[in-house]
């Protein structure tokens, strides 16, 4: 073990032992998130529906390893790993705050993984509700099989007292025997009777309760994948006792998250669907159903690589360029090699116009040149080698709005610099 792992690995247990006591000596509830997508928008669903009326702490970020969650429990940053005063620091201030009540009712936390076996190492928090959002393709080149990724995502399973389950997307022959709640909208205990988009900028969705129960709000979520956000939030709240009238009023608290089908203004009386936190096949079809769903003059999509697929990359790649309507799009632009060699040339036979690039600042540079009033631009893409966020960024109507995207702390823009010389 190198010195880093070992001192990430004497830090988090030091952590896990303060979060332990933490729990023995105070009575609050943990909602933990996990899944292949969707994770990082339904913990922020949860915490703020929560939010309204209840103390809940959460981080707006993804803390979702080992090392970082507890930090959540404290409300702490991560110093560097070498910050050894930082980190003194941090257990010290942790030691006070577990002299003292904890002023919070619930603690809403993101489980991570990017191999087999880590999901285990969050037994320890002994979660009131685990929620799963998906069994899906990701980091395969560690799962190797979307078994083996079921395996890891359902662990927690085993280690919470109560579960949800978005059952439609984890496949039936994945879940193991036991009691859980499910909900989905293709059938569930927690499901919709009815939905209405509202243009781009949500839906009005009637949810329904194991207890026959409904309740009809209108939310700010888009597509399918918002509807399921916005469903485990109102499942998780009817779950902890909170009545149809609370929880009705809550989902006002959902906002739109940066990087997650966020709507914004583009250039020439455009607008912008930036999806751009990052890109797996489910998550990319979800988006271009919401973008072939608006109606609009023209529908572009720029769509980058989708990372850590493993040996199915160039296969899955490919689906993604089967699933590109040329009815629905105009022009279909792709960044990085894994969209660019497998991607494009399946959308172009497709009968799609399709223009590659290397570079998500030249794309954006490109596609700023082909805007007409009115059109939609759903851009969509994982981090290293792709950025889409930095094509978004050419495309924005008021530059200030820059502040919106992802990655772009001083740290981000750096890597993006060395990664690209036009940026």
């Amino acid at each position: 073990m190198n010195i880093k792992k070992f001192g990430k690995a004497v830090l988090a247990r030091r952590l896990e032992r303060q979060v332990r006591r933490l729990r023995r000596q105070n009575n609050f509830k943990v909602i933990a998130v996990a899944g292949s997508v969707g994770k990082t928008s339904t913990k922020l669903a949860i915490a703020k529906t929560l939010g309204a009326g209840l103390k809940v702490r959460y981080q707006d970020g993804n803390y979702n390893d080992r090392l970082t969650v507890p930090l959540i429990f404290f409300g702490q940053t991560e110093p560097g790993i070498y910050d050894v005063l930082g980190w003194r620091k941090l257990l010290k201030e942790n030691r006070r705050a577990l002299r003292q009540k904890y002023p919070y009712d619930v603690v809403v936390v993101e489980l991570g993984t990017d191999a087999p076996g880590q999901l285990e190492q969050f037994a320890y928090l002994r979660p009131d509700i685990t929620v799963i959002t998906a069994v899906a393709d990701e980091h395969m080149e560690y799962f190797k099989s979307l078994e083996a990724v079921a395996r890891e995502e359902l662990t927690p399973l085993k280690f919470s007292k109560q579960a949800l389950l978005n059952t439609d997307d984890i496949a039936p022959e994945y879940v193991p025997a036991g009691h859980y709640q499910s909900y989905g909208l293709l059938g569930g205990e927690y499901r919709l009777s009815r939905r209405q988009p509202v243009a781009l900028q949500g839906q009005k969705l009637t949810f329904r309760l194991p207890s026959g129960a409904e309740i009809t709000e209108e939310v700010a979520v888009l597509g399918d994948q918002g509807a399921k956000i916005a469903l485990a939030a109102v499942a998780v709240q009817d779950m902890l006792g909170r009545p149809p009238a609370q929880i009705k009023k809550s989902l006002k608290a959902i906002t739109h998250v940066p990087g997650r089908m966020q709507i914004l203004a583009g250039k020439r009386g455009s607008i912008i669907i930036d999806d751009t936190y990052n890109a797996s096949p489910v998550a990319v079809e979800a988006a271009l159903d919401v973008l072939y769903a608006t109606a609009a003059p023209q529908r572009i999509a720029i769509l980058g690589s989708m990372n850590e697929l493993g040996e199915d990359s160039a296969t899955l790649h490919s689906e993604i360029g089967g699933y590109c309507n040329p009815k629905q799009l105009d022009l279909v632009v792709t960044i990085g090699r894994e969209a660019n060699d497998n991607l494009a040339p399946v959308a172009q036979n497709q009968g799609c116009r399709v223009e590659t690039f290397t570079s998500p600042y030249e794309a954006g540079r490109f596609v700023a040149t082909k805007l007409k009033p009115g059109g939609v631009v759903l851009a969509k893409g994982s981090q290293n080698g792709v950025f889409a966020e930095e094509a978004v960024k050419q495309l924005l109507a008021n530059q200030s709005q820059a502040r919106k995207l992802v990655r772009q702390t001083p740290y981000w823009l750096g890597v993006k610099r060395r990664q690209f010389p036009d940026a």
